[in-house]
Order: C-alpha cells, then structure tokens, then sequence
C-alpha cells in the first residue's frame, strides 16, 4: 500500500476515536445523572495532557520505538474507554461518579499522547522515504479531521450521542489502531550518551522565557485563551439537545441530529486552516490572533442569540465561525513561537504553548464553564427524556464577554517587536 495511504488510515483511526465521544459525552453523562459534573470530564484531557505526552515522548526516544508506543498506548486506551462504556451500560442511572471519571480518566491519559506520537511516525516515515514532511504532511493530516467529522456523523445516525455506546465504539476504534499500528514503518530509537536532567526531558527550559516580557505576555494570554478551547466541545450538544423540551423545536434537524450540527465546526475548522497563509502575510501574526480572539465572541454569541428553528442560520454561523476561533490563535501562536525562540528550546516552547492553551487554559476553562452553567440551568425528565434546561442564553453572553474583553485587553497590552 502506498506510504501516503498508509499514514491517512492512522490519522484517520487516531481522530476518529477521538470524535466518538468528544462532543456528545455531555449529553450521556447528564442522562446518568452528571449533567453538573461534564467539566470534570473534559478538564481531565487537558490535566493530563499537561505530562502524559511528555513522559510517553521520552519513553518513545529512549526504549520503545514510536509506532509500537502509538499501538500500546492505543490498547490501553481503547480497553479502558470499553470498560467506561461497559460500566455505564451495567449500571446507567445508579452508576457511580468516582468509578466511572477514573476509567474514563485512565483512557485518556494512554490516548492524549498519541496524538504527538501519530504526528512522529508519520514525519519519520515521510523523512524516511526522502519526502518533503511540510509538502507531504498536512494532505495526509487531513484525514484525521475527516475520520473525526465522520466519526461525529456515525455516532449520531447510530443514536449512540446519548447513551454509552458513544464510548464502545471509540475503544473499537483505538483496538483497531492497535493492530494496524505494527504495520507502520519503524522508528528508530535515539541511542545518545547525552545526559539530561528530569527537567530538560520535560521541556522545562522553556519556562526560562517567561523571563522575556514579550513572551510572558503572550502565554498569560495563550493561557487566558485557552478557557474558550473545550467549553463548545462540552456543552454545545446538551445545550442544543435541551430544545428537545419545547414541542416547537422538539422535532427539528438540529434537536435530532446535534452532533451532525455540530460537525460543521470541524468542517470550517478544515476551511480556516488553508485561509491563514492569506490573513498572516495581509494582516500581520498580532491581528491574525486577534481575529481569532474575537471570533470567540461571535462563537458564543450567536450560540446565545439562537435556536434551532428559525434561528438555525445563527447556529450555522456559529459553527463556520468556529474555525477562525480555534484555528487562528493555535497556529498563529505556534508560528510566534517558532520565530521568537532559540532553536535550542524551540520544541519545548512549542509544547509549553501547548500546555498553556490546551493544557492549563482548558482545564481551568471546562471547570470555570461547569460552574456558570449549574448556576443557570438545571437537570429535567420532559416527556421521558432528560435535558438541561434554564438560562442557557446568559451563560453562552457570559463566555462571549469574557472573549471580548480579553481581545480588547490583548490589543491594548500585546505589542511584540516587529520582525
């Protein structure tokens, strides 16, 4: 099979297993009796995100080669995420919250790194065959938004955004990457007489930038911003799912199939990213971000503005602009990164970036959302089903405030040098 091919079907499995759950899992665990706990959840990918793909990484240089670690890691995370499913199966509405988050946590602390080590095997094996890794990566990169977006689909005509299957069908998914990743070509191991300390492995040489008033500025900020990341991911569907309680909306596109609504996000996302080269050279990397800053506020606010009826066009609009918030900043960031950093500690600055917007920021984001959304909404059984229901129009006004606010501060206090 050719090399390209190859690599597609691993990113392919490796976001597919990912968009199993990761947009819908509100929706189940409020039916489970959870609906105050999802930012626990999704605060958790970023927590571990924070060391597990540092410590996977020096284990991948060091003694197990990449694409092996990818398959173990997936095993792991893929009987883990089944056991999450399993248990919520057995136990439904009785299930316990402490049993449930750890396995669920578990999961994902084997699945997070993965995502690092996907990108790894696939640049070894470009380099390997004498390709062109920026030429040749993103087209096969692609794919992996594809198989999440499809994913997102799957689960939704399956019926599964609801209930515990959402979860089986990601372990599948990781099972079967297992299996596939030993056909990938190997990655070599780095054997060095190097010594480094702890701290160097971990990348913490970055935090030295801080000392730099300009860099310290922009990963407060990147921090900052990171809140926004996960909140959409946690509660886009309940939110939209909780129309389902009012007979005008209860039989509409988006009610009944959320997670295909949704999915437009993902699609914009894709879009924006071929649209930056365009907005970098017209605009500048500081208004590139700020862009992205504001297109926050409008992710939220037309979130808050409209319903799937006849305000559906402003749902819409919200998803397409979806991928100038999320992809703007996280690209434009990396790229400030990579022109403002030593080559010595560029790898490190990155993944501290990474810690601050979706490690950090994410977490505190997710938790902070949590406590916004159980102060105006509320669990209710309509009509046999449960929704969250309440002042979902205040919190979504709320979230796009703080994105504003935080872009007119940024504007005002981020003035880098100009390069």
């Amino acid at each position: 099979m050719n090399l390209k091919v190859r690599l597609a079907v691993m990113n392919f499995l490796e976001f597919a297993a990912w968009g199993a759950y990761l947009t819908c899992m509100g929706r189940f665990l409020g039916n489970i009796g959870f609906s105050t706990e999802i930012g626990w959840f999704y605060s958790m990918q970023g927590i571990v995100s924070i060391f597990m793909p540092a410590i996977i990484g020096i284990v991948a240089d060091r003694w197990i080669q990449a694409q092996r670690l990818l398959g173990i890691c997936h095993l792991l995370a893929g009987f883990f995420m089944i056991a999450t499913g399993w248990y919520g199966y057995t136990h439904g509405a009785e299930s316990n919250f402490a049993t449930i988050f750890t396995l669920y946590s578990l999961s994902i602390a084997f699945y997070m790194p993965t995502i690092a080590l996907a990108n790894s095997v696939a640049y070894n094996a470009l380099t390997q065959a004498g390709m062109d890794t920026v030429k040749d990566f993103p087209p096969i990169r692609v794919w992996g938004t594809v198989g999440f977006i499809l994913m997102m689909w799957f689960v939704d005509l399956m019926g599964f955004q609801d209930n515990q299957n959402q979860f089986l069908a990601s372990g599948v998914v990781s099972l079967i990457l297992f299996v596939y990743s030993f056909t990938l070509p190997a990655c070599p191991i780095k054997r060095t007489d190097e010594k480094k300390s702890l701290g160097e492995a971990l990348g913490l040489r970055a935090f030295t930038l801080f000392k730099q008033k300009e860099m310290a500025i922009f990963f407060v900020f990147s921090l900052l911003l990171g809140v926004c990341l996960q909140i959409s991911n946690g509660y886009a569907n309940p939110f939209i799912a909780s129309f389902g309680a009012v007979a005008e909306y209860a039989n509409t596109f988006g009610v009944q199939h959320a997670n295909i609504l949704i999915s437009l996000s993902q699609i914009s996302e894709t879009v924006c990213i071929l649209l930056i080269p365009f907005f970098m050279k017209r605009f500048g990397i500081k208004n590139v971000m700020l862009i992205a800053m504001f297109g926050w506020v409008f992710r939220f606010g037309f979130f808050g503005m409209g319903n799937p009826g006849s305000g559906v066009w402003l749902f819409v609009l919200s998803m397409i602009v979806y991928g100038v918030a999320f992809d703007f900043f996280n690209i434009s960031g990396s790229l400030f990164v990579e022109s403002r950093t030593d080559e010595s500690i560029r790898s490190s600055a990155q993944g501290l970036f990474m810690l601050m917007t979706n490690g950090i920021g994410a977490s505190l984001g997710t938790l902070g959302a949590q406590a916004i959304i159980n102060s105006y909404t509320h669990g209710e059984v309509v009509n046999g089903n449960f929704y969250t229901i309440g002042d979902w129009t205040t919190c979504w006004f709320i979230f796009a405030g703080y994105a504003l606010v935080l872009g007119l501060a940024f504007s005002v206090i981020f003035k880098p040098e100009k390069k």
